[in-house]
């Protein structure tokens, strides 16, 4: 995002979850606050959608979510207690939290986090004490030192949510990312998705993809990092993370039951999770 102004990449995803709500048929993920932080009523979401993300990567941006919460459930379940959402945008899980003692650290952009903060008070959502406001760059801010000002304990376990990020980073800052959550003194977990350069794909979800990329682009929002699926294991194993559960989209949408058809995988998306006891 350009310096001073607020991600609309995070405004576009917010949309779709706010208009997926109130569409007809089985929903991937329901998130009953994605139009009130948005600012649009629910009878209006579907016109206020902004259409520059085409529909057919609906699919996989809502149940990018779904994999995400599922995995937070079971890491609660298992005694987790911090949950850190990397590029937070205008995600709501930390304001319909449903698991008590569960501290919630989003972490983004200071501009984007300004806005945010705005949008909750527009829409009436209090801020509760289990959320916690982590403002840093990931290209030239320690990750570290920024959750540590607000609470944040290196010796406890944690679960790290990092969804549309990889792709908008440079290399050596996603690295980082996934250095700092395997450098814990303590079980950490790992969701990340990404994007396979290597795959194949069709001349028309090709020319849909760079048409795409062009315009996050000129929104200066840049993609800049990809891994194949082999390569992004090395990486995490390296770090040591072991237990990758790593998926396509058709695999993903399957896996929840829903349509599995290729042309959802525009970018040859995946979403991986890894632990590290």
């Amino acid at each position: 995002m350009e310096q001073g102004r607020a991600s609309r990449t995070a405004l576009s995803i917010a949309l779709i979850r706010a208009a997926h709500r109130v569409d007809s048929g089985a929903r991937i993920f329901d998130d009953p606050l994605a139009a009130a932080i948005c600012g649009v009523p629910d009878g209006e979401v579907g016109a206020a959608r902004e259409n520059w993300i085409p529909d057919v990567l609906h699919p996989w941006i809502l149940v990018r979510f779904r994999v995400a919460e599922d995995a937070i459930e079971a890491a609660v379940a298992a005694g987790v207690r911090q949950l850190v959402i990397l590029a937070a945008g205008l995600d709501t899980f930390g304001y319909r939290n449903p698991y008590a003692g569960l501290r919630v650290f989003e972490v983004d952009h200071p501009d984007t986090q300004e806005w945010k903060r705005e949008r909750l008070r527009a829409a009436g959502i209090g801020v509760p004490e289990s959320v916690a406001f982590v403002a840093a760059d990931f290209e030239g801010d320690d990750l570290g030192d920024a959750l540590g000002a607000e609470g944040f304990d290196r010796t406890a376990p944690a679960i790290f949510v990092c969804l549309g990020v990889v792709m908008y980073l440079s290399r050596a800052a996603t690295l980082r990312l996934f250095a700092f959550a395997a450098g814990l003194d303590a079980h950490a977990e790992l969701v990340v998705d990404y994007n396979d350069p290597a795959a194949t794909r069709s001349a028309e979800r090709r020319a849909m993809g760079a048409d795409v990329l062009t315009r996050v682009a000129d929104q200066g929002e840049p993609w800049q990092t990809f891994f194949a699926p082999a390569e992004l294991a090395r990486e995490l194993e390296k770090l040591g993370f072991d237990g990758i559960v790593d998926t396509s989209v058709p695999e993903t949408l399957s896996r929840y039951g829903f349509d599995p058809d290729p042309k959802y995988d525009v970018f040859a998306g995946r979403i991986a999770h890894a632990v590290r006891r």
